[in-house]
């Protein structure tokens, strides 16, 4: 039996970040499908029994029911004694990215990614509003690493974990190219891509592909 379940599903890019944590230090952890597009994390259940906020990813451990990406990150970062920070400054720094990726790069871009790609009735403003957004957080991360390989410095962080959660998804999905646009933060990815226990995200979590719809 696995030590830790996760509840997540493959399109979600926040589950992304704590399923490929978990692959990547080896642990014994098994996904549990979250059937978000039919409504479970909007279900009386699951906000009763997995997560009262009505989200996923959600790790259980133990005794222990924890969400939110960057919490699961952290408490997971401490268990294993990988990708944190060494010193109290580092640790810091770490949480700084973190509260970056939550506040401005993955909560526009995975609205926008949303709306573009599963919702039938986007407003184009709105899509323009969050695709500038999202610009502005890219512009921020390409320029911080050109002069660094991983956010925090020679090594991945669980920074690092957060900010790619949502950007190994086609291009086709995200609207833009990023090798093409961002280069410094391609050659990142690529950099994550190459580490021992790197899955896709299509690959790693339940759910993809999606049913089509009737008709």
């Amino acid at each position: 039996m696995a030590e830790y379940k996760l509840y997540c599903f493959a399109q979600s890019g926040h589950s992304y970040k704590v399923a490929l944590m978990l692959n990547l230090v080896g642990a014994s952890w098994e996904p549990i499908f979250v059937d978000f597009f039919n409504g479970e994390t909007r279900s009386d259940h699951f906000r009763s029994h997995v997560n009262e906020m009505g989200e996923a990813p959600v790790l259980a451990h133990e005794m222990k029911s924890l969400s939110q990406s960057g919490v699961i990150l952290t408490y997971l970062a401490e268990k294993f004694g990988k990708f944190n920070g060494q010193s109290a400054d580092e640790r810091l720094e770490i949480l700084r990215w973190i509260l970056f990726d939550n506040h401005k790069l993955t909560s526009y871009l995975a609205t926008y990614r949303f709306l573009r790609n599963y919702s039938k009735n986007a407003d184009p403003a709105v899509l323009e509003f969050l695709k500038g957004r999202t610009a502005n957080a890219f512009k921020v991360l390409e320029k911080h690493l050109q002069t660094t390989s991983f956010v925090n410095g020679a090594h991945l962080t669980i920074a690092d974990l957060s900010l790619c959660g949502y950007l190994f998804y086609p291009s086709e999905e995200l609207g833009f190219e990023i090798s093409v646009e961002y280069p410094a933060v391609a050659g990142w990815l690529d950099r994550i891509r190459k580490l021992p226990g790197w899955v896709h995200p299509y690959e790693l979590m339940p759910g993809h592909p999606m049913p089509k719809s009737p008709g």
